[in-house]
């Protein structure tokens, strides 16, 4: 798709009232992330905790143009879309800078959790809760006709008690309907389709036709990561995993795993992407290995203890345990204690 100001410039941009944010309530904190085109930080709007997503409008006529059009239609998103397991909008405001907020979740990126947790792998009951959250995601934007196209580790946040995943950053999700000449090579190589790569080389640029099977592909390279808790394709590089995938059908291996799972991965990463099942699908694949081989477990009257140091069953096997773990590992983020919330027109000219 040449340029998505094509589709949302910034004279269409139109928003509900209701999501409109008064900057002069909104005061920024600590950085939580970083990406390509903005910087995340931790702050408050009214009183509410949120995440501030601060864009980057760029240096040039052609990209100040881009960034609002990108903005508008990140924005134009996710205010029509809600789910338990999508962050919530809370709001946007587009001067003095463009800022969209959302809610702010403690757990951190699903992949800080998995990093914190290694060599151990997580409980195979809470990695396959995580899958259906991720997947039950999907399917809400597949069913708005929404393509995510950047599904990874790092999008996917976890809630304060590390039970919940929820799927977040919203910049490269197009409309399905306008893929037509969608410009390929969007995403991160590790876990993009191979259909979105050029057969002689991997030039930023070039325009494809996919659909919204893409992102079936990517979830099978993070279900394999949650099943494993290693890096996908290994000590290669990106751009080395990319040309694998996409030239030589490089798939990482699915020896050891249970069948159904294993039916799960290779189905989603299979090259042709018709053949890839819905997110519908996938969730009723999951929610039958969940009852087949795992099976709830009977719960002990609470007032029943064989011993003076008894434990209850948690409410999610094996989460109990793994958050302990979490806990012993993580930290305070350096300067977060004692950071105190900015104004956002500080933040600005202190990031910009």
């Amino acid at each position: 798709m040449g340029s998505c100001n094509e589709f949302y410039s910034a004279k269409e941009f139109h928003l509900d009232p209701k999501f409109r944010v008064d900057p002069r309530h909104l005061f920024v904190g600590p950085k939580i992330g970083e990406g390509a085109h903005g910087k995340v930080y931790e702050g408050k709007y009214k009183n509410q905790s949120v995440a501030i997503k601060i864009v980057h409008r760029g240096e040039t006529p052609e990209e100040i143009i881009d960034t609002e059009a990108r903005f508008a239609r990140e924005v134009a998103m996710m205010s029509r879309v809600k789910h338990k397991n999508l962050v919530k909008f809370i709001g946007v405001c587009r001067e003095p800078v463009m800022v969209i907020v959302t809610e702010l979740l403690a757990g951190g990126t699903l992949r800080k959790y998995l990093l914190q947790l290694r060599p151990r792998c997580l409980d195979m009951r809470v990695a396959v809760g995580f899958a259906l959250d991720i997947a039950r995601a999907m399917e809400c934007l597949h069913s708005h006709g929404i393509i995510h196209r950047d599904l990874k580790p790092e999008n996917l946040i976890l809630t304060a008690d590390h039970k919940t995943v929820k799927l977040a950053d919203f910049g490269l999700a197009r409309e399905e309907s306008l893929t037509e000449m969608m410009t390929a090579e969007t995403g991160t190589y590790r876990w993009m389709a191979p259909e979105l790569y050029s057969t002689v080389t991997l030039r930023q640029g070039e325009k494809k036709h996919y659909n919204h099977k893409v992102d079936a592909y990517s979830y099978a390279i993070v279900l394999w990561e949650l099943l494993h808790n290693k890096k996908p394709f290994g000590n290669m590089s990106n751009i080395q995993a990319a040309y694998a995938a996409a030239f030589n059908n490089v798939r990482p291996s699915v020896e050891n795993l249970p069948e159904d799972l294993a039916l799960i991965l290779t189905s989603c990463w299979t090259e042709d992407p018709n053949a890839r099942p819905d997110f519908d699908q996938i969730i009723h694949m999951l929610l039958r290995y969940l009852s087949c081989h795992m099976p709830p477990e009977p719960m002990i009257p609470s007032h029943v203890f064989t011993s003076e140091n008894a434990v209850l069953p948690p409410e999610s096997p094996g989460t109990s345990s793994l958050m302990a773990v979490q806990d012993d590992l993580e930290e305070t983020p350096k300067g977060m204690m004692e950071t105190k919330s900015r104004g956002l027109f500080f933040c600005f000219r202190q990031c910009f």
